[in-house]
């Protein structure tokens, strides 16, 4: 078998990068774990295949491993997520791979824009932050179609969030929810690492959001990535529903939370309807009937607006918390693969994809490798999903 004179220091590189150690990579690969130890001293070398299956493991592009040294790696959007003065935490390889996976699909979406001579979005950008709060949440409102009657379509939050994408989508705003790396289940994202991203491009603007946060941090954070397209700012976010909005942190993030709340629950409807004469989880019951989002978001706002203290909304907000692991925990992972590929690349993408594949302008191949699916696939759904239209 031919050998593979790959850099020992790449592999060191690869494995630690990734938290992993000799053995398990071993366990991976079948084989000795001094051997893993002897690739990365330069004492053995590993097969072609080996060093093949090796890159894979390791998450990595195979011709990393022939590098002389590590690569630079640099996130191309600004990290928002520390607080002022403190330098934020290394970004792990999965949120990497993942920023690096949108990007890619990005760009072939531009290209596609391009070729269509579509316009620019003039939404985009057309704030700055410290402009009037609620000027700017009414402008997202108006522009996304959030009104009263969007909120009693919806039977539950859940459909309004369901609504929210779609509002986005149809707006131009390309919306990605996923809680691995591609469709890779075994690569999970972290919740305390990000709860998501925003790309301020004004052809095809970016929102990720991590789906592997609860269902009810989602939604503030969908509308939080809304408000930095409304303001220009890209950023990687990390929005926390236990602090005030007024808490020392990144400026554009307390910006963006003040615009999410106001979008959401507008300040002055909110006062109106909390009533001091009722408990206060029957407020938040009623309002979160009322506004179709989850009662952790409304309690938010109480505790903003001062409808109630610390203490009770700490202690709230940490039974709605515990609420939604049993709930998680008890609730099995899946759902139609077509559902799945749509929310994990954007369902607009998607289809525009699928179309032009099935019209032989696009090769299933590169479908399905940016899709991360294989070609059978691509020509299988791209089918079922014409036929239901």
């Amino acid at each position: 078998m031919s050998t593979a004179f790959i850099t020992p220091r790449l592999v060191r590189w690869a494995r630690q990068r990734v938290h992993a150690t000799h053995e398990a990579i071993a366990a991976k690969l079948r084989v000795d774990p001094g051997r893993v130890a002897a690739w990365e001293e330069g004492g053995e070398r590993p097969t072609f295949r080996q060093a093949h299956d090796l890159a894979d493991c390791l998450n990595v592009p195979f011709g990393y491993l022939y590098l002389s040294s590590p690569p630079v790696e640099k996130t191309p959007l600004p990290d928002l997520r520390t607080l002022t003065g403190k330098r934020p935490k290394k970004l792990s390889p999965e949120f990497s791979d993942t920023l690096d996976d949108i990007i890619r699909k990005q760009e072939w979406y531009k290209e596609y824009l391009k070729e269509e001579g579509r316009s620019r979005l003039d939404f985009i950008g057309r704030f700055a932050v410290g402009d009037d709060v609620k000027q700017v949440a009414g402008d997202i409102q108006r522009v996304l179609g959030l009104s009263d009657e969007l909120r009693d379509e919806a039977s539950t939050w859940e459909d309004f969030f369901t609504a929210l994408v779609r509002q986005c989508e149809s707006k131009g705003i390309l919306v990605f929810r996923n809680s691995v790396v591609g469709n890779d289940n075994h690569r999970h994202l972290s919740a305390k690492e990000f709860r998501g991203f925003t790309i301020a491009d004004d052809l095809a603007p970016i929102i990720f959001v991590n789906g592997q946060d609860s269902k009810t941090a989602q939604i503030f954070t969908l509308v939080h990535e809304v408000a930095h397209l409304w303001i220009g700012q890209s950023g990687i976010s990390n929005p926390n529903l236990r602090t005030r909005i007024s808490h020392p942190g990144n400026n554009i993030e307390r910006y963006c939370n003040r615009v999410a709340a106001e979008v959401l629950i507008p300040e002055s409807s909110f006062l109106l309807s909390w009533k001091d004469d009722i408990a206060t989880e029957e407020n938040l019951r009623e309002l979160s009937r009322a506004y179709k989002v989850s009662t952790s978001v409304v309690l938010r706002r109480a505790y903003e607006l001062d409808a109630l203290g610390y203490g009770e909304f700490l202690r709230l907000l940490k039974l709605y918390e515990a609420r939604w692991r049993r709930i998680r925990a008890k609730k099995q992972d899946g759902g139609h693969f077509h559902n799945i590929l749509l929310a994990r690349n954007s369902s607009t993408l998607t289809r525009v994809l699928l179309e032009e594949t099935l019209e032989g302008r696009f090769s299933p191949r590169d479908a399905a490798r940016l899709l991360g699916i294989n070609a059978t696939t691509v020509e299988k759904i791209g089918e079922a999903l014409a036929g239901a239209t």
